[in-house]
């Protein structure tokens, strides 16, 4: 394999460049981190079930007019996406009480919330990715007041779709993050695509009749095995046999390579949603 060049490296992925202008490939790695990197481990399989589940959701998304980066999955680790300029702002949508939000407002784990919560934080590592309103967001020029609304109108269709799904399979939708990217037409017109990915370390997810925790939060607070809890929803999403891809701890590589091409056969004829009549691009 020719060597390629690394664009950046985070804590769950790695970003090379594509075969084409525009492209990147996005690369799941097998690290677990948490708690902003205090926690950190290495656990064989769980890069190859993100990208499957997240070019899996990805894919949905597109189905229902959410444009998306996600081109094609590239191997079981690896996703071609669109090259787009991160808004340095993550969109929380909070449909039950957990994590930082039982620990802020002294809310019970596990109420549910009159309606969905939005909440907003600012990506920087080094601040702990604080919590910010519209106004910060605005005034320190993160994203325009027309970004932000198309950011929140695609949360909430997201999260309508996302419930409707994983409640369809067994699985309650307690809360998920999202990022999303810029893309620039050649006319100088601007696109608001949603970025990184969808998958187990993005959402939380506990079993519907038994409230077991199948995501992350297994991970951090030592709730059992995180590979369990991630091949676990993508069994039930239809995206692995009864079993799963691990076979005494180690990926079954023949059998995972061969699910990668079921998303490809979706989605090599699609173009960007945000092209399509009836959207509003804008200048930047």
């Amino acid at each position: 394999m020719a060597r390629r060049k690394m664009i950046y490296e985070g804590k769950a992925k790695i970003l090379y460049e594509g075969p084409d202008a525009g492209t990147v490939i996005q690369h799941f790695k097998d690290d677990a981190t948490a708690f902003n990197g205090e926690k950190k481990a290495v656990i064989a399989g769980k890069g190859v079930l993100n990208n499957r589940i997240s070019a899996h959701l990805m894919t949905k998304l597109e189905s229902i007019g959410i444009p998306t980066h996600f081109i094609r999955s590239v191997n079981m680790r690896e996703q071609l996406v669109r090259r787009v300029e991160i808004a340095p702002v993550e969109v929380v949508v909070r449909n039950v009480a957990a994590g930082s939000l039982c620990k802020r407002l002294g809310i019970e784990e596990g109420t549910v919330l009159f309606r969905p919560l939005v909440e907003f934080y600012y990506k920087n590592d080094d601040l702990g990715d604080p919590m910010v309103n519209e106004e910060h967001i605005i005034t320190f020029g993160w994203a325009d007041p027309y970004e932000l609304e198309e950011m929140v109108t695609m949360a909430w269709r997201i999260n309508d779709y996302l419930n409707g799904l994983f409640s369809g399979i067994g699985l309650r939708l307690i809360d998920f993050k999202l990022e999303f990217g810029r893309i620039w037409g050649e006319h100088g017109e601007l696109y608001l695509v949603l970025a990184d990915e969808i998958s187990p370390d993005t959402c939380r997810l506990w079993d519907a009749k038994t409230g077991e925790k199948l995501d992350k939060d297994r991970f951090r607070h030592d709730l059992g095995d995180l590979v369990e809890g991630y091949q676990y929803i993508a069994e039930k999403l239809g995206l692995v046999p009864a079993g799963g891809i691990l076979q005494g701890g180690n990926v079954n590589e023949q059998l995972a390579e061969k699910l990668e091409q079921i998303e490809n056969e979706l989605s090599k004829e699609r173009r960007l949603r945000d092209l399509k009549p009836g959207n509003k691009p804008r200048k930047p």
